[in-house]
């Protein structure tokens, strides 16, 4: 194993607060495995490593990033995804096949999800919006957290303005989803995406909302002035 993780893991196991990390199994229904840190302690404890990294070949990077995912702890997890942003000057674009099954066979909740696909993954889709359609097959995963990844993986550069029709197609895809984690977090990409695009996303709304569950309906509009969203949440379609 390497030197590295051995100090991280030696770390997290000594700040390590067990009663902080039941109370904080109150925001998942899955399974999660915790050392009980708090967000601002692991930040730190993952930045102090960057120069050391900046040091090492990519393969090492990706090599010590897959075994903090592989762990199964929310924050050896979060350090993998907090670390990959640092190095997208350094991303291929076969590193999103890679990403790709990292998801497929790591991430196990909606918060590891979120951590890793807006920043890795969307700093990816950044840096090769060629390869964006490989998200859409993403959406139609068998596996909720790969779903769910083709919408999250968009949302900073959606806050941006940018991938509207991505942004579009995603939603289409996960129209009639029935897993509510996907709900939300199609229903927030689209929020996301109007605050560039309001216009454009509450008339996506309007044709959709018959079929569209109300929990990525509610998220979609949330930014919108009240009067869009009371129209929004009408019932208005013929029967």
């Amino acid at each position: 194993m390497h030197a590295i993780l051995d100090e991280i893991r030696s770390s997290l196991k000594e700040r390590a607060d067990p009663s902080r990390a039941e109370s904080g199994k109150r925001f998942f229904r899955e399974e999660v495995t915790a050392y009980g840190l708090k967000t601002a302690e692991v930040t730190k404890l993952s930045r102090s490593y960057l120069p050391a990294l900046k040091t090492m070949e990519k393969t090492g990077i990706f090599a010590l990033c897959e075994e903090l995912l592989a762990a199964g702890y929310l924050e050896e997890s979060f350090i993998a995804a907090a670390w990959l942003p640092h190095f997208s000057d350094r991303f291929e674009k076969a590193d999103l096949i890679l990403f790709e099954n990292w998801i497929d066979s790591y991430i196990t909740n909606w918060a590891t999800c979120d951590t890793f696909c807006n920043h890795t993954v969307g700093s990816f889709l950044v840096q090769y919006p060629d390869c964006s359609t490989r998200l859409f097959s993403w959406a139609e995963s068998g596996n909720r957290w790969l779903r769910r990844a083709a919408a999250v993986s968009f949302i900073v550069p959606a806050r941006k303005g940018d991938f509207l029709d991505a942004v579009f197609w995603i939603a289409d895809i996960l129209l009639e989803d029935t897993d509510d984690l996907v709900q939300k977090g199609y229903g927030w990409l689209l929020k996301e995406a109007s605050r560039k695009h309001r216009d454009e996303i509450f008339w996506y709304v309007q044709k959709k909302k018959q079929r569209m569950p109300r929990t990525a309906l509610r998220y979609a509009i949330e930014l919108m002035p009240d009067e869009m969203r009371r129209e929004a949440m009408k019932k208005d379609w013929k029967r």
